[in-house]
């Protein structure tokens, strides 16, 4: 009878230490933007133009045929890290009027040119009459964990 007591036990231990294994996938939804991509959309381009850079919108309101919305999230399943994109495209007819992206986008891909490119100098910035910018935030603590703040 003890055996099947701690046998009994044993599962009851493995079942809830197991319980937090659960595979979480990531899930991406909508068009994989970037800044660069939609600032190649210009004023005066066809529906079929901004089709073929960007693809078929996310959202079509058939109540209002002269909005496009490209939307793009993508959220990573065992941190919970949400990133997305948001970029409106207004017509007049068949043609681009104005192109709007309320939150910048996030830069998801980067092109090789831009990962390989070496940084300008302070000195050299100088010289050629601007101010070096600030050097980018890099957050350096893993995704759950607590941040500066607690």
């Amino acid at each position: 009878m003890a055996l099947y007591r701690t046998l009994a036990l044993a599962l009851l231990v493995a079942a809830t230490l197991l319980g937090g294994c659960v595979y979480r996938p990531d899930i991406q939804q909508g068009n994989l933007l970037t800044v660069e991509d939609i600032e190649q959309v210009q004023v005066g381009m066809s529906r079929s133009q901004v089709r073929f850079l960007l693809g078929t919108p996310m959202i079509s309101d058939p109540f209002a045929p002269q909005r496009w919305d490209y939307v793009y999230r993508m959220q990573y399943g065992r941190g919970g890290r949400v990133d997305s994109a948001h970029a409106v495209v207004f017509f007049d007819g068949d043609k681009v009027v104005r192109v709007e992206m309320p939150g910048r986008p996030v830069p998801l891909r980067v092109p090789v040119e831009q990962q390989k490119k070496p940084q300008a100098k302070p000195a050299e910035a100088a010289t050629a009459g601007k101010e070096a910018p600030p050097p980018p935030e890099v957050e350096t603590r893993l995704p759950g964990t607590p941040g500066p703040g607690g």
